[in-house]
C-alpha cells in the first residue's frame, strides 16, 4: 500500500494513547448551555428568541439574512434566561442565548428526507437549515461548500480523518464507532454535487480502521437508497502535521496544488470533515441540526482522558468534576490542539460547533519560552508545507513593510504553527503571522477605500 504525503511538516509527539481507546461518552443533559451568535464564518446571527421563551431542543433560535448565514438552534430543552456578551474560544466576549434547562426530552427536529431522492436544492437547503458548519475548526458554512459556481466543476470529495493534532482522537473514535454514519454523509456530498469518486483519508496512525472504513464503503454501496455507482476508496497518509490541512491532503492525494489565495474547489475538490459528515448525514436521516459537538478532553493535567458529546453550547466549568477531573497542577486550557488551538482563560467557556478538543496543560508542558533571535537555521522554511520562508515574514512584519510580507505570501499561512515549533530560538512566528495577516488586511481595505474616495 502506497502512503502518501506532502512536502514539509514535523512529527511532534503523538500523545494519542491518552484517549484513543476510550470509547465516545454521551452527556446530553447539561443544567444550562450558551449558545454564541457568531459561531460561524460571516457576520453574526440574530436571536429569533427573547428573555421567558420556553424552547425545544432543535429549535431555530437564531439566523440571519447575511450571505454566510446559517442558523444556531436550541440544543437542550429549557428556558431563555438571558442574552448578553459571554467568553468564548476567540478570546473575545461574544453575544449569547443562556438557556436553563427545565428537564424535557422533547426534541423539535426537521421530518428525514432522502438526500437520493429529493432535489439538489431541496439538500441543499436542508444541510443550510441544519445549521451545519465545518467541524474541523473553521466554521465555514458546508452549504456553500456544496454549492461551487458552474465554473469550478468538482471531480473529487475528500473525507479528513487524517486528525494531525496532537491528543485528538475524537475523529479517529467517530470513524471506529461510527463509520457507516460518515460514509454516509460523504455518500450526500457526491449526490449533491455529481460526482463519482469519494476519497476517505486517514494518517498511517489509524491503519486499525481500514477494514472497518472497507466495509463500511462496501456496505453502502450495497445498501437501498443510493441508486448511484459511486466510487469511494480509502487512502493511508504518512502520519505527519499539518497532514490534515485542506491544502496539504489535496496535494497528498490527488498530486494538485490549490494557487495563492484560492480554495479547494478551483482544483475541483471539496474537503469535508468526519465530524461534518456525520452532522450531515444525521441532518438527512433524523433531521437532526448541528445541536451537538464530539470533542476530545484530554492533556498532562487531565486525569480522566476521554471522548465526549455534548450539546453545543455546554459550558467547560459544567463538566467538571462529574465528567471531566483535572489536576492541581492545571495551567493552560486550550480548546482545539496544541498546535493551532486557543489558550483560553477561562473555564466558563462553552464548546462550540468547531470545538475539536479540549487540552488541559501542566506546568510543565505550558512552558512559555524567551524569545531569541532568529539564527539563520533555515529549519521553518524546511517545516513549512505553505512552501514560505517564515524567517523573512517575520522580518517584513518587525518592519511594517506590509507591501513585502503581501508579496511573501502572508496570506497564505495556514497558522499551522510547524515553524514556530521547529524554531530553536523560539521566534514567536506564528503569532505573528496571526496579527499581521489581521493587519494586513486592515492595510489593503484601507487602500481599497482610498483609491475608491
Amino acid at each position: 500500500m502506497q502512503v502518501k504525503t506532502f512536502k514539509g511538516g514535523t512529527h511532534p509527539p503523538e500523545k494519542k494513547e491518552l484517549a484513543k481507546d476510550v470509547p465516545i461518552e454521551y452527556h446530553l443533559s447539561p443544567k444550562q448551555v450558551v449558545i454564541h451568535l457568531n459561531q460561524h464564518t460571516g457576520a453574526p446571527n440574530q436571536a429569533l428568541v427573547k428573555v421567558g421563551d420556553t424552547v425545544t431542543r432543535g429549535q431555530k433560535i437564531a439566523s440571519s439574512d447575511g450571505k454566510l448565514m446559517i442558523p444556531h438552534h436550541a440544543s437542550i430543552c429549557g428556558v431563555v434566561k438571558k442574552i448578553e456578551p459571554r467568553p468564548q474560544a476567540n478570546l473575545q466576549d461574544g453575544v449569547a442565548i443562556v438557556i436553563e434547562s427545565d428537564g424535557r426530552t422533547e426534541e423539535a427536529f426537521l421530518p428525514p428526507l432522502d438526500p437520493f431522492a429529493c432535489t439538489k436544492a431541496e439538500a441543499i437547503e436542508r444541510i443550510k437549515e441544519a445549521g451545519i458548519v465545518g467541524m474541523g475548526g473553521a466554521g465555514f458554512p458546508t452549504w456553500m461548500k456544496l454549492s461551487p459556481p458552474p465554473t469550478k466543476p468538482i471531480d473529487v470529495v475528500i473525507a479528513n480523518g487524517a486528525e494531525c493534532e496532537p491528543y485528538l482522537t475524537i475523529d479517529y473514535r467517530t470513524l471506529k464507532e461510527q463509520a457507516s454514519v460518515v460514509v454516509y454523509g460523504l455518500g450526500v456530498c457526491l449526490q449533491i454535487l455529481g460526482v463519482k469518486r469519494g476519497i476517505i483519508a486517514i494518517e498511517d496512525n489509524k491503519i486499525d480502521l481500514l477494514p472497518t472504513l472497507e466495509k463500511a464503503v462496501v456496505d453502502f454501496l450495497k445498501g437501498p437508497g443510493s441508486g448511484k455507482e459511486f466510487d469511494i476508496q480509502v487512502s493511508v497518509l504518512k502520519t505527519k502535521y499539518p497532514q490534515g490541512g485542506e491544502k496539504m491532503l489535496i496535494t497528498a492525494l490527488t498530486g494538485r496544488e490549490v494557487p495563492s489565495g484560492g480554495l479547494p474547489m478551483d482544483v475541483g475538490t471539496v474537503v469535508q470533515n468526519v465530524g461534518t459528515l456525520k452532522a450531515i448525514a444525521e441532518a438527512f436521516l433524523q433531521g437532526k441540526p448541528l445541536i451537538d459537538r464530539g470533542f476530545t478532553a484530554t492533556g498532562s493535567a487531565c486525569k480522566t482522558p476521554k471522548n465526549l458529546v455534548v450539546p453545543i453550547g455546554t459550558v467547560l466549568s459544567d463538566l467538571i468534576p462529574n465528567v471531566i477531573q483535572i489536576e492541581e497542577d492545571l495551567r493552560r486550557v486550550i480548546f482545539g490542539g496544541p498546535m493551532m488551538g486557543v489558550s483560553v482563560p477561562t473555564l466558563d467557556t462553552p464548546i462550540q460547533k468547531n470545538t475539536s478538543g479540549v487540552v488541559f496543560m501542566n506546568s510543565k508542558e505550558a512552558l512559555v519560552y524567551e524569545e531569541g533571535n532568529c539564527i539563520r537555521c533555515g529549519r521553518c522554511i524546511q517545516a513549512c508545507s505553505c512552501r514560505l520562508s517564515p524567517a523573512l515574514l517575520n522580518e517584513a512584519i518587525l518592519a511594517n513593510d506590509w507591501d513585502l510580507a503581501d508579496k511573501l505570501g502572508l496570506l497564505d499561512c495556514i497558522e499551522c504553527g510547524t515553524c514556530s515549533y521547529v524554531c530553536p530560538a523560539h521566534v514567536y512566528l506564528v503569532q505573528r503571522f496571526r496579527v499581521g495577516k489581521l493587519t494586513l488586511r486592515a492595510v489593503k481595505a484601507a487602500k481599497t477605500k482610498k483609491g475608491g474616495n
